[in-house]
């Protein structure tokens, strides 16, 4: 991301010079939600950047009710023109300080991942890692549900979706798995992409492409190129936060959540990554499997190893194991291969140079805290690399076969990855001394994400399902 600001003075220019009315400051809570308070532009001065503004960190699970004031600090180097505004709106993501004392407050994730960041530092394995997430989601042309006592229902739609072909009349829908790479007139959202991409850019995010993916009705992707850690993960918020505004504005609706429709692709958030250090790609290696090196082929074995605590943090909802099922290309097997999408971690077979060799993890999906998802994968790597483990010795492969073809005993060999949120829950319970490492994450912090993401599990499991109805009314 290309930092629009260096300076208080700069910004302030800017707020003059461009006539901004309001200023907005965006946060992130613990469970990957934004929210915003706004102030007019007479504000900004020089004293906010000491004072911040205050909030109640209690509301947002942040903090005990006993202890909930904290303030909110802007990072200039995040300033953007917020498009959405009827009025000129400049806007910074914030960091979030303890009200009294002005330190960092531990559980602001952007602070967990900048901790995450230096510990890669002092851990003598590299620099700086890099960091390409996949953004994939739904744009629906409208979305309804209802839950309550006696009703259970949701019903999404799509102009795009061969279920509609009696209603529109013009032939051009999009069968079921038959969306990659669409064309227009298939291709109704193109349009809506470009929409993004160029705000997106307008705001310092760069963009690789955008494109129709596999799910028919609606599924989208868009990638930008490889970014440093805390920046990779504004960009990730801020990708969401443009895709649904953008949506809105077009009387439309997206979505990012993993699995929408039955039947249907799953939308993911895999994770490409490298490691640098002294100005090269650490992971390179021309003579290696799929140009990786010993480092990087530890690094892998280290998120693998730890995968199943991991995907607590990149897979943190009931939602998620939607899509991690036999299939539809769903990564479910500890393993690594070259361009194998049932792998877990699979190789580009077209980063075959020194800047782009590189792996991606394919699990994790949009309904993670970014920030805490890319720490929590950086410090399992850190972590394969210091052991030095080896992830052929340990079983991860490669595998360059699918392995959804092979027969359950075969299969039985791979270790598999959770296939719901309690077993991740159970996982980082039981494995969680990497994330404890140089202070990046707290036992406490830990205890917080499965004591929250467990009573969402009881939620969803305490209620009767729609399908049940059918399956069961009549015995």
């Amino acid at each position: 991301m290309t930092p629009l600001f260096d300076s208080f003075e700069k910004a302030a220019a800017f707020v003059v010079d461009r006539k901004v009315a309001m200023i907005d400051l965006k946060f992130c809570d613990l469970w990957g939600r934004w929210h915003h308070v706004t102030l007019p532009a007479g504000q900004f001065v020089p004293e906010l950047m000491e004072e911040g503004v205050g909030f109640d960190g209690s509301s947002l699970g942040l903090t005990a009710v006993s202890s909930g004031d904290l303030v909110l600090v802007p990072d200039l180097a995040t300033g953007f023109e917020d498009p959405f505004w009827e009025v000129p709106t400049l806007s910074f993501l914030c960091t979030v300080l303890e009200a009294d004392s002005r330190v960092l407050f531990p559980y602001d994730p952007r602070t967990v991942a900048r901790r995450a960041e230096e510990f890669l530092k002092t851990s003598g394995v590299g620099d700086h890692s890099r960091w390409g997430p996949e953004f994939e989601f739904y744009v629906f042309d409208g979305v309804s549900f209802e839950n309550g006592m006696n009703v259970a229902a949701y019903r999404v739609e799509s102009a795009e979706a061969a279920w509609r072909s009696h209603e529109l009349g013009s032939g051009h829908t999009i069968r079921r798995h038959g969306g990659y790479h669409a064309i227009p007139p298939q291709d109704r959202l193109f349009g809506v992409r470009t929409k993004i991409c160029q705000r997106l850019e307008a705001m310092g995010v760069p963009v690789k492409y955008h494109h129709h993916e596999v799910g028919g009705p609606g599924q989208c992707e868009i990638e930008t190129p490889l970014l440093p850690l805390v920046h990779a993960a504004d960009a990730t918020l801020l990708a969401k936060y443009v895709t649904r505004m953008t949506a809105h504005q077009l009387g439309m609706t997206a979505t990012f959540m993993p699995k929408p429709l039955f039947g249907e692709a799953g939308s993911g958030l895999h994770c490409h990554q490298q490691v640098w250090g002294g100005g090269k790609n650490l992971f390179w290696d021309p003579e290696g499997y799929g140009c990786l090196g010993e480092l990087a082929r530890s690094y892998m074995a280290g998120i693998l190893e730890h995968g199943a605590a991991v995907m607590a943090f990149t897979n943190p909802s009931t939602n998620s194991y939607r899509r991690l099922v036999p299939g539809y290309e769903a990564p479910i097997s500890a393993i690594y291969s070259l361009g194998n999408r049932s792998a877990a971690i699979r190789i580009p077979k077209y980063a075959n140079h020194a800047d782009s060799a590189r792996f991606e993890f394919r699990p994790p999906d949009a309904t993670g805290n970014p920030y805490l998802a890319f720490a929590a994968q950086l410090l399992a790597g850190i972590d394969g690399v210091r052991r030095k483990l080896d992830p052929t010795a340990l079983g991860f492969g490669p595998v360059d076969e699918d392995v959804f073809a092979w027969p359950p005993e075969r299969r039985a060999t791979i270790r598999a990855l959770p296939t719901s949120l309690e077993e991740a829950l159970q996982a980082l319970e039981r494995d969680r001394g990497f994330l404890l490492e140089g202070g990046v994450f707290s036992a406490e912090m830990l205890d917080r994400w499965v004591t929250k993401k467990r009573e969402e599990e009881r939620q969803v499991r305490d209620r009767p399902h729609p399908y049940e109805i059918e399956l069961y009314y009549d015995l």
